[in-house]
């Protein structure tokens, strides 16, 4: 299999979450900036790939498929750790954390399904998923530095913008469930996809 450029980005992107949990749990002043620009330089290979992709025409079945994995990977991982360093509100931070994650287990597993039917077109990104990518990546961003900045309390911020994240998470998870209800209700959706299923297992 030949590697594009945008594929080895994708992989870097990968290679640098033992990176991230490694300098997380480094004891030194400087781990917090480490994590921010580690996560920065993920954040930048995303879409570093993406951009190359696209103006070079360097795309690939692999690529489309782990571009996805690698931002689902690093989010998740980042959302674990940040969750046992909570020392206020654990449980709400940890609920927002997993709605996020439990929300891009779902999306990607329905998104996977609609194109088996071929719907994929109905749930392609929307604004609200791309305004909810916003809040979640920032908020990680300040999550992870996480000591004040003189006056400026990046910590609480940080939380505030999670929470935001995990309230446009459930939205744009019911906008993607909603376009995607009159497939996932039609009876003859679900005949096809049991004989697919019969002929899987034979």
């Amino acid at each position: 299999m030949h590697l594009t450029v945008p594929t080895m980005l994708t992989l870097l992107r990968i290679a640098l979450v033992p990176v991230l949990v490694l300098f997380f749990y480094l004891p030194f002043d400087w781990s917090n900036m480490a994590c921010v620009v580690i996560y920065v330089l993920a954040a930048v290979t995303d879409i570093a790939d993406g951009y190359i992709a696209r103006r070079t025409g360097q795309t690939s079945s692999f690529g489309a498929f782990l571009d996805p994995v690698a931002d689902k990977i690093m989010v998740s991982t980042a959302l674990v750790l940040l969750v046992q360093r909570q020392e206020t509100y654990q449980v709400v931070f940890a609920i927002a954390a997993a709605i996020i994650i439990g929300r891009e287990i779902t999306i990607s597993a329905l998104r996977e399904w609609m194109s088996e039917v071929g719907e994929r077109a109905l749930v392609n990104v929307s604004s609200v998923g791309k305004l909810k990518t916003g809040f979640q990546m920032t908020a990680i961003g300040f999550l992870l530095y996480h000591d004040n900045m003189g006056w400026i309390p990046i910590a609480l911020i940080g939380e505030i913008l999670l929470y935001t994240a995990a309230a446009l998470t459930l939205w744009s998870m019911w906008t993607y469930l909603q376009s995607a209800w009159p497939v996932i209700s039609d009876s003859r959706h679900h005949a096809a996809e049991g004989k697919n299923q019969e002929n899987n297992d034979d």
